[in-house]
This record gives structure tokens, sequence and C-alpha cells, in this order.
């Protein structure tokens, strides 16, 4: 079913809010993919906040000249879903991730940062730890000189403890 031209704009335009939040955009083909398999994708998709759509290419095209998604403009070819996600990893792991499970399913590419992206990079964008990982291990690297410090005055209060406790006895017994 073809758009009219209201439609159409209305449709370029909700995309290009998209991109505006966006840093990250993830390209893959869709061909042979079920429809059970496809609402799965967008499940995983609707719960990391990756905005999925299935989007003609000239639209798409469209929707994100003048952005920083221009640069995989050339990439916007064949049956398409894209993936918008402000979390820079979000879009990259949950379409990589699906891939994984789903051999129809097919990266084409993507854009971050300015960059396009061709399938590895897409890839090695997926592999990147989210953003909560990664400052959990920033905490953990910030508190480990802490806790082995205490450790250390932890024991050696211990010893200088025990050591004082043993003249005290002494002296009490004299």
């Amino acid at each position: 079913m073809s758009l009219n031209r209201s439609e159409k704009e209305a449709v370029i335009s909700d995309v290009t809010s998209l991109a505006a939040k966006a840093q990250t955009l993830v390209m893959a083909e869709y061909r042979g993919i079920t429809v059970a398999d496809m609402t799965k994708l967008r499940s995983s998709a609707r719960s990391n906040g990756v905005s999925l759509s299935v989007l003609k290419n000239t639209l798409a095209r469209r929707a994100v000249a003048g952005s920083a998604f221009e640069v995989a403009s050339d990439q916007m070819t064949g049956p398409l879903i894209y993936g918008f996600s402000v979390d820079a990893v979000a879009a990259a792991k949950v379409v990589a991730d699906f891939a994984k499970t789903n051999d129809k399913l097919v990266i084409r590419g993507g854009a971050f940062a300015g960059k396009a992206l061709d399938v590895n990079g897409v890839k090695q964008l997926a592999s990147i730890p989210s953003r909560e990982v990664l400052l959990a291990q920033l905490c953990g690297l910030l508190m480990s000189p802490m806790s082995r410090i205490a450790v250390v005055l932890g024991a050696l209060s211990a010893q200088r403890g025990e050591g004082a406790a043993e003249p005290v006895a002494e002296v009490a017994a004299a």
C-alpha cells in the first residue's frame, strides 16, 4: 500500500526526530523472517530502548539527510529494518544478538558518531559492554585500592592488637 504525500511527510518527520535523538543507526536485511521472529525482535528492541522501523529506503534517506547518519545513505538498499538507539551500543547489541540465533536476519551496516559502519563495525560495537556494566567496572576499579588498603590496615591493627595484648597479660599476671 503506497502512502500519500502527507503520510510520507509524517514518516519522514518521525524518523528525523528519531535520528536527532539517537546515537546509533543499525540496518539489517530481514528477508524471510517469520512474523513470530520479527515480533520477538521488536519486543527485545523495545525492552532495550531501541526503535525498529521498516521504512522505504527513499524515505529513510530523506529523513537522515543532514544528520550524522547521512554517511550510511549508500547502504540503504533492499528490504531493510532500521534500528535507532539513544544508547550507543543498544541497537547494535539487539540486532547482533538476534542475528546470532536467526540466520535470516543479515546485518548490512550502520552509522555511529558520524561514521559509516560495515558489518564488522556493527559487531564490534555490539561487543562493547553496556553503559551500566562499564560504570560498574569503573566503580570496581576505584574501590579496589581502597579495599586493599582497608585489608592491610585491618591486618596491621590485628597484629598490633595481638602484640599489645601479650605484654598487658604478662603485667597483669606479675
